[in-house]
Order: C-alpha cells, then sequence, then structure tokens
C-alpha cells in the first residue's frame, strides 16, 4: 500500500475550514484514503469526525495511505493539499 508524508501548513492545522476542504479532497478521490499520525492509527481521510479527532496541528506530520490503481496520483495530490496553508484560501 503506497504511503506518502506531509507537514501540515495551515495554521489551524486540520481543524475548521481546513479539515473541510481536505476531507472534500479525499472525498473525491477514486480510490480510499486513510490519514495518520506516525505514531497513530490510520482512519478514514474522507470523515471530517475522523479527521477531527486526530488532533492535528501545524507543523504535524501526517502519514497518508491509499490502495488501487490511482492510489499515487491520490497521494500526490492530497499531499501537496495538506503542504499548502488552506487558512488563507
Amino acid at each position: 500500500m503506497p504511503e506518502r508524508k506531509a507537514v501540515v501548513a495551515s495554521k489551524s492545522g486540520l481543524h475548521a475550514r481546513p479539515a473541510a476542504v481536505f476531507v472534500k479532497a479525499a472525498a473525491e478521490q477514486p480510490t480510499k484514503v486513510t490519514i495518520r499520525k506516525p505514531d497513530g492509527q490510520p482512519v478514514d481521510a474522507s470523515s471530517i469526525l475522523s479527521i477531527m479527532t486526530l488532533g492535528v496541528e501545524q507543523g504535524d506530520e501526517v502519514i497518508l495511505a491509499a490502495e488501487g490503481k490511482d492510489a499515487s496520483a491520490a497521494l500526490d495530490a492530497l499531499g501537496s493539499l495538506l503542504e499548502k496553508d488552506l487558512d488563507a484560501e
């Protein structure tokens, strides 16, 4: 299962607006994507409740994982999104 590490750039981490933007993008992917902190359990990246329970802050590293034929493209798109300041967009 391919994985990609990303450092969250948004000032509010994965809370409020950045979480909503990320979850919407994850739900639009053609494959199921999970997200986790390095020491945590993976959760569904398209679930706002699951994302909020992770407690991801600005500067935290997260690990995205996906399986399927479009997994690499999905991970690239979502990883790039996390590395932008979604509070500013």
